[in-house]
């Protein structure tokens, strides 16, 4: 079975989506891959993965916000709301946190992306993979992942 990389790259190039790779030393906070890519920190798309009631999903955010868990419980119409843990997170995408790419579709998550993402004309973000990013237009990342788009981030 084709890896996290190769199916993503297969689905952006099957949709004719203009990116870049990077390949990079590995990081593990958005700091360190911000700087790595020389790119700001708010163009990184953080993909973090939560249940939600009872169902997994995955936000968006950009790299410099934190997940407004009231705004969030909310808006979705939740009771509850907590951060995946690094064993579910394995368990749901094969990845570890950190290195998980913002395609929720990819994992057959419902994506919710903070609308301030889309202030960003390119958005970066580790490509399941801690060594190796892509980089992409926001418009072609709302176009193929079709989020739920809406203020989850503070």
């Amino acid at each position: 079975m084709p890896d996290v990389f190769d199916r993503l790259v297969a689905l952006l190039a099957e949709h004719e989506v203009k990116f870049e790779i990077l390949e990079h030393e590995p990081v593990f906070t958005s700091q360190q891959a911000a700087e790595v890519r020389g790119t700001s920190l708010s163009s990184g798309a953080k993909a973090l993965v939560c249940k939600a009631d009872k169902q997994f999903v995955m936000f968006v955010l950009p790299a410099d916000r934190r997940l407004d868990s009231k705004q969030v419980r909310r808006q979705l119409g939740a009771r509850s709301l907590r951060f995946a843990s690094r064993e579910e997170v394995l368990d749901l995408t094969g990845l570890t946190p950190g290195s998980i790419p913002p395609f929720g579709s990819l994992f057959s998550l419902p994506t919710y992306c903070d609308q301030h993402l889309a202030d960003e004309p390119v958005i970066n973000f580790n490509a399941g993979d801690h060594a190796r990013s892509i980089s992409l237009p926001f418009a072609e990342f709302q176009r193929l992942e079709q989020p739920e788009t809406g203020r989850f981030a503070e």
